[in-house]
């Protein structure tokens, strides 16, 4: 009641210091009052720099008062007295994640550890701003001070004016840190990496197709819009299939797979009502082999650690999708070309420091690309762990002013006798009501990596290190979208011949029967049927193999019940098919491998 009633004094008040200052004190923040007073948050910020209102900083007491102690760990107050002594060093800030949610990994807290340790070899105060406890950048022992405050504009520039710092690094937090990279550059803040331009090159549509004509290199068709008119008129033009979401986001928030003029409608409505500041992303989609790259530019070369493969094909997410370093199926030409275009476009958009590529390769072995994040992305723990190369650590030097000639890095790196398996992790059971589906928009909470000498043993170490079950008998319970039976067939038929039971809905046990595999029937949820659900909960199913044709917006109710039960249950299910080939190619290999055994 109490902030209701200031919010009440402060709209028939006109701005003054006095009011300010009492706003600040009780917790309005400069973006809420700017649209009390109808001004934007920066001539708030400009209201407060003239009248000298911020915060000060107290330092948080692990010792409960018990004992005196410094610990350089401090959040913001209204308060008088401030307790983060600025010291003489020259400092540097690092923009850690911030709240973590699902569709942003904990990875970028990797970085962001990596680029403090950089700093810091580099001779520099090392300062970290971020807001998540369940991170190891918030240990604050870890660098030379920590501000628990959130990632906004009006926080971030409260600590500079404190600090007063060479610069801030953006790059290494996520989508979270990089988009305050605009706004940090619009007031003369120093962004160590790549420019606010150079993040707007790639992060812009029209900016990004422009400087992708000008180098010739070829990406799926598509436009960005700010209406509904304009979005059904683009994709009118493109032609269904169509990707569309929002930019300027992270983990495929929002992302859809479209079929439809109706479901477009309604992604786009929702996408609107999301972020009306920035456009609306709608794109061909294409099908093909999705793979990417981590890079490191420091303006004159270019750096690529390694190529990796995704085992689903486009339209899963990269943080959803299996990932394999080395490529395992890509031609010399297709990893030859997805490292020019990497040091064309990193050179391109002046990147300098951590860049993410994500390419699509097609049957005719041609390459385009999908987008460049001009950040570390959640693939660069993998990355490092699996080339045993300082991938952070390296793109902090550079961003600091070093040359990769000199630290010795430039062009591809060798690539690694083993495989690396990267397989996500999911909190399905944790969460009730999250389809299992995967799907444009990220869903995992984790990864695990299997390596091995071989890539099946990687594979399957992988798979059981993501806690996913692996056995080599037992039933498979198949719901398969009509447009995926083809495709299916070849891949039932070898789970068929390594001795497992099929059992399907009507449907899909009539195609299975008439290309020669025993099934028994089972009756759909939608004929008022539960044997599905009674045959999971028994535990005699243990794989469920689902897909749907019309894309995430039109999954039967049947399909997520039977999903959901499947989960609730601890039986892996398997909604697309390429994941079910790297799962039979485990499953083949074990079988194999216990005939040898017995034989012997």
């Amino acid at each position: 009641m109490h902030i209701i009633e200031m919010e009440n004094e402060l709209k028939s008040s006109s701005i003054n210091e006095d009011i300010l200052r009492y706003a600040k004190r009780w917790g309005f923040s400069d973006s809420y009052l700017g649209r009390i007073w109808n001004l934007n948050p920066y001539e708030i910020y400009d209201y407060r720099k003239k009248y000298n209102i911020y915060p000060v900083y107290k330092m948080i007491d692990t010792c409960a008062s018990e004992f005196k102690a410094y610990v350089p760990y401090f959040y913001s107050t209204y308060e008088t007295e401030n307790e983060s002594i600025r010291s003489d060093r020259k400092k540097i800030v690092v923009l850690g994640s911030g709240p973590i949610r699902i569709g942003q990994g904990v990875e970028f807290d990797y970085t962001t550890v990596h680029a403090i340790w950089g700093i810091e070899e580099a001779g520099y105060e090392a300062i970290i701003i971020n807001c998540n406890p369940e991170t190891v950048s918030t240990d604050y022992t870890v660098s030379d001070k920590l501000y628990f405050e959130p990632l906004t504009f009006e926080d971030v520039m409260n600590i500079i004016n404190l600090e007063k710092p060479e610069g801030v690094v953006v790059a290494l937090g996520g989508q979270t840190a990089i988009n305050l990279a605009s706004k940090l550059d619009k007031v003369g803040v120093k962004i160590f990496g790549s420019s606010s331009h150079s993040i707007d090159l790639a992060e812009d549509r029209e900016l990004f197709e422009k400087a992708m004509e000008e180098i010739n290199i070829p990406m799926p068709k598509g436009y960005g819009v700010f209406s509904l008119d304009e979005a059904v008129k683009a994709a009118k033009e493109i032609g269904y299939p169509v990707l569309v979401r929002p930019s300027f986001v992270l983990g495929g928030r929002m992302m859809h797979i479209v079929y439809d003029e109706k479901i477009l409608k309604a992604k786009v409505k929702e996408a609107l009502a999301f972020d009306n500041e920035h456009p609306i992303l709608v794109d061909k989609y294409v099908l093909g082999q999705e793979c990417e790259v981590d890079a490191i530019s420091d303006g004159e070369n270019v750096f690529i650690p390694g190529i990796m493969e995704h085992i689903e094909r486009t339209g899963v997410h990269s943080g959803d999708s299996m990932s394999v370093y080395p490529p395992y199926s890509l031609s010399e030409h297709a990893k030859q070309t997805i490292v020019d275009y990497t040091i064309k476009i990193g050179l391109k958009l002046n990147m300098i420091g951590l860049f993410n590529i994500q390419f699509i390769v097609d049957k005719k072995d041609n390459v385009s690309i999908i987008e460049v994040n001009p950040r570390s992305s959640r693939t660069v723990p993998f990355l490092a762990k699996s080339t045993n190369i300082p991938v952070a650590n390296i793109a902090t030097k550079v961003m600091l002013g070093a040359k990769l000639k000199d630290l010795g890095y430039v062009g591809l790196a060798p690539r690694r006798k083993r495989w690396y398996v990267k397989t996500p992790t999911f909190s399905f059971t944790k969460i009730t009501g999250l389809d299992v589906v995967l799907s444009p928009e990220m869903k995992s909470t984790g990864e695990a990596i299997g390596y091995d000498d071989s890539l099946n043993r990687a594979l399957y170490k992988s798979l059981k290190a993501s806690g996913t079950r692996v056995a080599n008998y037992g039933t498979i319970l198949a719901t398969i979208a009509n447009t995926d039976k083809e495709a299916a067939l070849p891949l039932i038929k070898r789970f068929y011949d390594l001795g497992f039971n099929i059992e399907a809905t009507s449907g899909t046990a009539k195609f299975l029967k008439s290309h020669g595999i025993k099934t028994r029937i089972r009756k759909k949820l939608s004929e008022g049927s539960e044997e599905i659900l009674d045959s999971i909960k028994a535990g005699y199913v243990t794989y469920v193999l689902n897909t749907s044709s019309e894309g995430e917006g039109s999954v039967s109710n049947d399909g997520k019940i039977i999903r959901r039960a499947a989960i609730d249950n601890n039986v892996a299910v398997f909604t697309c098919l390429d994941t079910v080939k790297v799962l039979l190619d485990v499953l083949e290999d074990i079988t194999m491998k216990i005939s040898v055994i017995n034989e012997e």
